[in-house]
């Protein structure tokens, strides 16, 4: 399985994001270079007045608010989602501290073109509290995954991972700013390769070329 869309051309982008946008950030500066193969076509948030619809803003990037409470179930928000990532023409959907979990309908009909990044080294800590679980198990390393997005949650096939040392003073800030510092490299690496047709599925691992 690799991207369904030409090699020739760059490809489009669309970004879901909730919060700050600092990943949003790392791959609207990625895709500011001339020979990077893709470029955000459009950034979508389910929460109002975000700092990341400003960094779209400031990069003249298009932009939505579609607040999900405006919808009656996940379904009918996601078919929202959906439809506003097609008319934009979007190849690649990244999730970017996008707070939701999508419907198994909304993640099938992107499988192969959605990419995540989580703050652990899958599959050690998948969901929420990653810094402070990781601490509380005493684990000497940790870092940042990007992988395609499956129905199952956090456990999709992976592309990149980056490890940092756990040091023994270090609280949950300390070690999640070094993490978010190696997720600012490590996305802009795995979309690069998804863009240009290098990500090969067999079951549940990615073989890159």
């Amino acid at each position: 399985m690799t991207a369904p869309f030409s090699p020739a051309r760059r490809a489009r982008v669309g970004v879901l994001v909730s919060g700050r946008g600092s990943n949003l950030q790392a791959l609207l500066d990625a895709c500011a270079a001339a020979d990077f193969p893709a470029e955000v076509a459009l950034v979508i948030s389910n929460v109002p007045g975000v700092k990341a619809l400003d960094r779209a803003d400031a990069a003249g990037v298009p932009h939505r608010v579609i607040p999900h409470r405006d919808y009656p179930s996940r379904e009918a928000f996601d078919a929202e989602l959906d439809r506003a990532l097609r008319a934009a023409g979007v190849d690649i959907v990244c999730l970017a501290g996008f707070m939701r979990l999508l419907s198994s309908g909304f993640v099938t009909a992107w499988q192969g073109r959605m990419l995540n990044i989580h703050p652990s080294l899958l599959p050690s800590f998948p969901g929420l509290d990653t810094h402070r679980r990781a601490l509380e198990a005493g684990v000497r390393l940790h870092g940042c995954t990007v992988h395609l997005v499956t129905p199952d949650l956090d456990a999709g096939p992976i592309l990149i991972q980056a490890a940092v040392p756990v040091e023994d003073d270090d609280d949950e800030d300390r070690l999640a700013a070094r993490v978010l510092e190696q997720e600012h490299h490590a996305y802009p690496r795995a979309l690069r390769l998804l863009a240009e047709g290098r990500v090969r599925v067999e079951g549940k691992r990615a073989f890159l070329s």
